[in-house]
């Protein structure tokens, strides 16, 4: 008997479970449906664009190049005796860098200065003798060639000598070192990487109607995207003569550095354009725009539903942002509540 009703206990308590699990199923099955139903439209608010009076003023962004960089080879042979200049140190065109054994070279430049002081002699005595008809014109001649050779052989063993001295060819910064003391050198073997950033250049590109704007000597307000908005002043020295395949045009600008050379080659730069004149424009608030300035979107409303379209855009104020490409007066662009969008998802406008 007890078992017969420790059978039915269970069987109840079993049953009371399923009937649990089953409302709990069917109620989140309820949620889930009105979650549904509530996010069937999303909320957004849109604007329309606008067309507006603006400068002519562009901006153009690049990177930052050194004014002067260079690789420096090894122009003799031997073995590195003293290293004067390392990664990070400072340099001025002149300066020596490194020295490399020139007993070898030294020793040439002995005998070659002595064969030149024998071959001057020697014509001398010779120029002597033809005035007296003692000895030929021909050997005559020969004194004068051996005069000329020696003289060549002695400027070539200083030159030797000397490029055991090496110097830096321009000012800068070493920005590598690839020997040692000890290592033996061979000719082009490579010695330093020297940049010089006391001046950069900023590479930017203009389109066809911004680079009409543009005039070589033309002063320019740049600012370095890493350096907390400080403004250096940049002067235009090249404009490309050429569009590349893009139909942009190559912008050279010479930026001078500050003092404590806090600009870098390979930062990122923007360089801004300032044009007097005026042109229509359409604008957009910038709190529209999906994403970076350098990669932008936005969201069009068109039929209750959210479209993701890639947008072009040109000069960029506080609040403000010029749309070159992407979207047509008229048409409605999410201001806020871009957040919970998708491609074609439905909207509904506040």
């Amino acid at each position: 008997m007890k078992k017969v009703i420790y059978i039915v206990v269970v069987l109840v308590a079993l049953g009371a479970i399923g009937f649990k699990l089953m409302s709990n199923k069917e109620q989140m099955a309820a949620n889930a449906a009105v979650a549904e139903i509530r996010s069937d439209a999303i909320p957004v608010t849109v604007t329309e664009i606008e067309t507006a009076k603006l400068d002519k003023s562009f901006t153009a962004q690049g990177n930052f190049a050194p004014i002067q960089s260079l690789t420096l080879l090894s122009e003799t042979q031997g073995q590195i005796q003293k290293v004067y200049k390392r990664k990070g140190d400072k340099v001025k065109a002149g300066e020596l860098l490194l020295l490399v054994e020139n007993n070898t070279m030294a020793a040439d430049l002995a005998t070659a200065q002595t064969n030149a002081e024998k071959a001057k002699r020697d014509l001398e005595r010779f120029e002597n003798l033809a005035a007296g008809d003692a000895i030929t014109q021909r050997q005559l001649e020969d004194a004068r060639m051996a005069v000329k050779s020696t003289q060549g052989q002695l400027v070539a063993a200083r030159q030797r000598l000397n490029k055991t001295r090496i110097v830096a060819p321009i000012s800068g910064e070493i920005n590598n070192i690839y020997i040692e003391v000890g290592a033996y050198l061979s000719m082009s073997t490579k010695l330093y990487d020297i940049v010089n950033v006391d001046k950069l250049k900023l590479e930017v590109k203009a389109s066809e109607s911004e680079v009409l704007l543009i005039n070589k000597g033309d002063k320019v307000t740049v600012q370095a995207d890493a350096g907390a908005g400080q403004e250096y002043e940049g002067v235009v020295t090249a404009i490309a003569a050429q569009a590349d395949p893009t139909l942009k045009f190559d912008v050279e600008i010479e930026v001078k550095n500050a003092a404590n050379n806090n600009l870098r080659a390979g930062m990122y730069g923007t360089a801004l354009f300032a044009v007097a004149d005026q042109r229509e424009a359409i604008l957009l608030p910038r709190e529209a725009i999906v994403g970076s300035i350098q990669n932008p979107s936005v969201y069009v409303v068109k039929d209750q539903k959210a479209t993701l379209r890639k947008v072009k855009v040109g000069i960029v104020t506080q609040d403000k942002v010029e749309l070159l490409e992407g979207v047509q007066p008229g048409e409605q662009i999410v201001k806020s509540g871009q957040i919970n969008l998708r491609e074609g998802i439905k909207v509904s406008v506040l």
